[in-house]
């Protein structure tokens, strides 16, 4: 399905699942605003040509509310020019984080596994646009959780230097990791 690249348009459909601005009220669907022109372009490229999971999820607004759906559904058709413009456009948007209750024993302890294994290409305890990767400080923690699965299993690519950072922790660790960027403010 080709979108037209209208900011107006794309906000629209986005904010179907997404929310306004990108700005997700939904904990299994990620917050998308503020997140580098990047990497929203190569997520939406991976979806578009199925090189990462597409879990079928449910429209929660719009026309289509309630009608079955996933992420490489939507993307499919996309052109790289359409990817683009929808990129730079979430990208100007703010982050909201989302406001979720954490374990602050589990929060001190996943501070930690993110200073040792993740602080250098996720800066900013996780909350750096900049550097091209996932924003994760104030992302919902059921979508974390769901990421985190989705690259132990293999169902979505993963840099290198990530699986071998991924394999030295354990289930505990990373739900301590998903408790720590759930906490962020």
């Amino acid at each position: 399905m080709a979108w037209s690249a209208d900011p107006a348009r794309v906000e629209a459909k986005c904010a179907y699942c997404h929310g306004k601005a990108g700005a997700s009220t939904e904990p299994d669907v990620p917050i998308i605003g503020g997140y580098s022109v990047e990497f929203l372009a190569n997520n939406l490229k991976a979806y578009r040509d199925q090189e990462r999971a597409c879990p079928d999820t449910k429209y929660r607004n719009g026309p289509n509310k309630g009608k079955t759906t996933n992420m490489c559904e939507v993307a499919h058709g996309f052109t790289d020019s359409e990817i683009r413009q929808i990129a730079v456009h979430f990208s100007k948007k703010k982050f909201v984080r989302a406001r979720q209750t954490t374990d602050p024993a589990l929060v001190a302890k996943g501070a930690e596994i993110h200073e040792l294994y993740c602080e250098k290409c996720h800066s900013d305890g996780g909350a750096s646009a900049e550097d091209d990767a996932g924003m994760m400080a104030g992302q919902w923690m059921p979508y974390l959780r769901q990421s985190f699965d989705e690259f132990v299993t293999g169902k979505r690519p993963i840099p290198k230097k990530m699986k071998r950072k991924l394999d030295e922790i354990n289930a505990g660790d990373m739900e301590a990791l998903v408790h720590f960027y759930g906490s962020a403010d």
